[in-house]
């Protein structure tokens, strides 16, 4: 398949407090999560941008490497700063710290963008903001937030047109419901391998 006139963004600077080591860099079968990662990306979208306060870890990734133009703004920082730097309208953006990501239902959100500024999917577990395509009309929201220190990612949702992937659609692609999982510690390196 042709890579998509898109671009991915990767947020990969998180203080990893409850890891204690960089999560980009643990190992689920044999393969590092961001270069599970990137590798997926650069199969999908055409352009491939990786978000970190650490830029010097990664100059092993054949990607653009860049650090928060606002230091200190968590998440949505990183969006902010993925999406300021984006060539394409729209971007998809995810944690670094997610095995199961699934190209098909990254694809599914993508065919549904239509005119929306956010496709972001609806679990049982509420929205997932980091496993969502912004277009480049949240910028200007976002940064009014950040001016303000308000750091709830999805507090720049309100006046963008969303679009919610419903839990039925989500559980289609993802039965076993792992799509989303995230690896915050070692507790959930354990979990993965029951998963």
């Amino acid at each position: 398949m042709k890579q998509l006139k898109m671009t991915g963004i990767i947020l990969s600077g998180g203080k990893n407090l409850r890891m204690g080591t960089n999560k980009a860099f643990i190992e689920v079968n044999g393969e590092r999560l961001i270069d599970r990662t990137v590798r997926l990306f650069k199969d999908i979208f055409k352009e491939v941008i990786l978000v970190t306060n650490s830029p010097l870890e990664y100059l092993d990734q054949d990607v653009q490497v860049v650090t928060d133009i606002i230091k200190g703004k968590g998440a949505i920082g990183g969006i902010y700063t993925g999406l300021f730097y984006s060539t394409f309208d729209c971007s998809f953006v995810s944690a670094c710290d997610m095995p199961f990501l699934n190209r098909n239902f990254i694809e599914h959100m993508i065919a549904n963008i239509g005119h929306h500024d956010i496709v972001v999917p609806d679990s049982t577990d509420g929205l997932q903001p980091l496993h969502a395509i912004y277009s480049r009309k949240c910028l200007n929201h976002i940064k009014k937030l950040i001016n303000i220190d308000k750091l709830k990612v999805t507090g720049f949702y309100k006046n963008l047109k969303i679009l919610k992937i419903p839990d039925d659609t989500i559980k289609s692609y993802d039965s076993e419901g792992r799509m989303f999982f995230n690896v915050n510690s070692k507790e959930d390196l354990k979990k993965i391998s029951s998963i």
